[in-house]
């Protein structure tokens, strides 16, 4: 695995574990703090899951442009969509025991459906399915590149009518792949041409800088004239993944590799789908320990990484472990894509 993309994954896989901090901290003391930087920094925090999706097709373009290989799906189903029915089972397991009120069967079959926090496994797999049609057929990305930006913008329009049906399957209307269309184009062009971009992301690194700065300006013309979401599904959302992933894989080129970056990465799914279960447990508890919100959700955060990073490490070792989180154990390349030298 190259070391940038180590360090994008680690960054999104953090960024979601301080998101939830936030929202489960909230719901134990019974609010948000009143302030517009916090519902700003909630917001550009939601970054995280759309990254994961992009970075899944940077590597899968970068590893088969051509075509998938043959134990593609085998690998795929046993270490990514085994956990995710594992988690959509554990997920109502803990929902009954917080709430024994629920209907924990109709609970799973929603969770199979996607509606907990592992639905992004469901997106990921409809890249699959696009990256085997585009590869089989050479779908070229300089035509289809603004075909899904355009299809990803009407269904971001859609998610926001008034329809009743439309409010009452909000949560499963994110899952079809065009919600996510224009992620799959961009991450397929980065991985298909990695090596060539990568040389021109070191090259004009401060430039991604930049493209940062500009990309939070955009979110918070957004949130000024009054949309304030907190989710993965807004359009501002999409120049800001875009851009944070560029800028980490340019300045990931220049550093060394750290081995708890590539510790976290490893265990990236797995603490992805942990840890709400871990923070729906301990947050009541680390509300109570401060009075101060920063204090309230830094611990709550340190301490979900710390038990879910524990819980993953001893499944790991059992037989089944990686049909629950996934494989922790990828191999690490020491050296990213040969890059020119810049001054």
């Amino acid at each position: 695995m190259i070391k940038e993309w180590n360090l994008l994954r680690t960054l999104a896989c953090l960024s979601i574990v301080f998101l939830h901090s936030t929202s489960l901290t909230a719901v134990s003391v019974g609010g948000y703090p009143a302030s517009g930087v916090y519902s700003l920094l909630r917001i550009a925090l939601c970054y995280a899951t759309p990254t994961f999706v992009i970075l899944s097709e940077i590597i899968l373009a970068n590893r088969y442009p051509d075509q998938l290989p043959k134990n593609f799906w085998k690998k795929r189903v046993k270490w990514i969509f085994a956990p995710f029915l594992a988690f959509a089972v554990i997920d109502a397991l803990v929902s009954y025991h917080l709430n024994p009120n629920i209907d924990i069967a109709l609970m799973i079959k929603n969770n199979l459906l996607g509606n907990y926090e592992g639905y992004f496994v469901l997106i990921i797999f409809q890249f699959y399915i696009l990256h085997y049609f585009v590869t089989k057929y050479n779908i070229k990305m300089n035509w289809l590149i603004p075909i899904s930006i355009l299809v990803m913008s009407l269904h971001f329009k859609v998610m926001e009518g008034e329809h009743p049906w439309i409010k009452e399957n909000l949560s499963y209307l994110k899952i079809p792949f065009t919600a996510w269309f224009a992620y799959f184009t961009i991450a397929y062009a980065i991985g298909k041409n990695y090596t060539a971009i990568a040389a021109k992301l070191q090259e004009y690194r401060y430039q991604t800088l930049f493209g940062v700065v500009l990309s939070l300006a955009i979110v918070l013309i957004f949130y000024k004239s009054g949309y304030v979401s907190v989710g993965s599904k807004r359009l501002d959302l999409f120049p800001l993944t875009v851009s944070i992933s560029l800028l980490v894989l340019a300045w990931g080129q220049l550093l060394p590799n750290i081995k708890i970056v590539n510790l976290i990465s490893n265990y990236s799914f797995g603490i992805y789908l942990i840890h709400w279960q871990v923070q729906r447990y301990l947050a009541p508890y680390t509300a109570q320990w401060f009075d101060q919100t920063h204090l309230q959700v830094f611990s709550l955060f340190f301490i979900t990484l710390l038990i879910s990073m524990a819980i993953i490490k001893v499944i790991s070792l059992l037989p089944f472990g990686s049909y629950v989180v996934g494989n922790t154990n990828r191999k690490i390349k020491t050296i990213s894509p040969k890059l020119v030298k810049t001054a």
